[in-house]
């Protein structure tokens, strides 16, 4: 266990590091206290909320397993943040699953919201109408019917409207590969809500 530290004499993340990877396994408690609002704020994102506890804690042994390869100059924040994003990613590769919206269910602002996304090209617009109450159960059927990459990068560009060099630090992609990929899945996105405005099954 640590030493409680007043805040003038806390330690920094790459004191406790280099304390957990000489051996003082403990240690690595101070950073698992510091970040898990941080790293549980990224879950909660990303996976459903009944598996957030879950995918957090496996961030957290992630990141305790790689430590060895963490790079000192490096930001630890930034660095967890990456692990747990990609946590969530392995998350939805391992464990999709697929949820149906019935067309009865939809309302006259379902209705509306569709046709807005299907008609505006701006992202910005795409991300405000993604905020919209109405609109999440419609979000969630369609993320569903995704690969977990369209998923991630649809969430991280639009949704959470990161620049794609931040989208790409993240995932571990290049800045290419994010704008390609997050192009390529709203397309995608946009032909699923066009499908179900129309009422056909996908």
């Amino acid at each position: 266990m640590l030493r409680d530290h007043t805040d003038s004499d806390k330690p920094s993340d790459i004191e406790i590091i280099r304390r957990v990877i000489d051996g003082d396994v403990n240690a690595f408690e101070y950073l698992l206290i510091k970040y898990k609002e941080h790293v549980m704020k990224i879950a909660t994102k990303h996976v459903p909320f009944d598996q957030v506890q879950e995918t957090a804690h496996d961030a957290f042994v992630r990141a305790y397993q790689s430590l060895p390869t963490f790079k000192m100059e490096n930001n630890f924040k930034r660095w967890l943040s990456a692990i747990t994003v990609r946590t969530c990613y392995d998350y939805w590769r391992k464990q999709y699953r697929s949820r149906e919206v019935p067309m009865s269910s939809l309302s006259e602002k379902h209705q509306d919201w569709l046709e807005g996304v299907i008609s505006d090209r701006s992202s910005h617009a795409f991300n405000e109408r993604s905020k919209q109450k109405e609109a999440r159960e419609l979000l969630d059927w369609a993320l569903d019917k995704l690969s977990a990459e369209d998923r991630m990068v649809l969430e991280l560009v639009y949704l959470e409207d990161l620049p794609g060099k931040e989208a790409a630090d993240l995932l571990g992609w290049s800045i290419a590969n994010v704008k390609i990929r997050s192009f390529r899945a709203r397309n995608k996105l946009k032909h699923l809500f066009k499908e179900l405005a129309e009422g056909r099954r996908v």
